[in-house]
C-alpha cells in the first residue's frame, strides 16, 4: 500500500511538469516595454509599437485573442505620437474586447476629445 501512494505521488507530480501553452503570446513585449519605459526615445518607441502590432496582429495563444488592455496601451502611445484617429480606434477596440474596460476607457476618450 505504501508503494503504491509513493507511485501515485510521483505519477501526478511528473504529469504536472508538462509545458503548458500560454493564455496569449506575448512576443518580445516585456523587453521594448522595460527599454521603452528606461529610455523613452525614438528607437525604443518604435520597437514597442512594432511588439504592439505583432501582439494585435498574430495571436497564438490559446485564447486566440488579444491580452487585455493591449489595444488600450497601443491606443494611448498612438495619441501621444499625434496619430489620433488609430489610436481612438484603438481605445474602442479595447472596450470591444474586454466591456468591462469601458468606464475607464470612456474617460480617456472624453479627456482626449475636450
Amino acid at each position: 500500500m505504501k508503494n503504491y501512494i509513493y507511485m501515485l505521488v510521483i505519477a501526478v507530480a511528473l504529469s504536472s511538469c508538462g509545458s503548458s501553452k500560454k493564455l496569449y503570446s506575448w512576443n518580445k513585449y516585456e523587453k521594448a516595454s522595460y527599454n521603452y519605459l528606461k529610455k523613452a526615445d525614438e528607437k525604443s518607441t518604435n520597437k514597442i509599437i512594432k511588439e504592439y502590432k505583432k501582439i494585435i496582429n498574430e495571436q497564438k495563444g490559446i485564447r486566440k485573442s488579444i491580452p487585455p488592455g493591449m489595444c488600450a496601451d497601443y491606443g494611448f502611445l498612438l495619441i501621444q505620437k499625434g496619430n489620433k484617429a488609430e489610436g481612438i480606434a484603438n481605445l474602442k477596440k479595447e472596450i470591444a474586447l474586454y466591456p468591462e474596460s469601458k468606464v475607464f476607457i470612456d474617460r480617456i476618450l472624453k479627456l482626449i476629445e475636450e
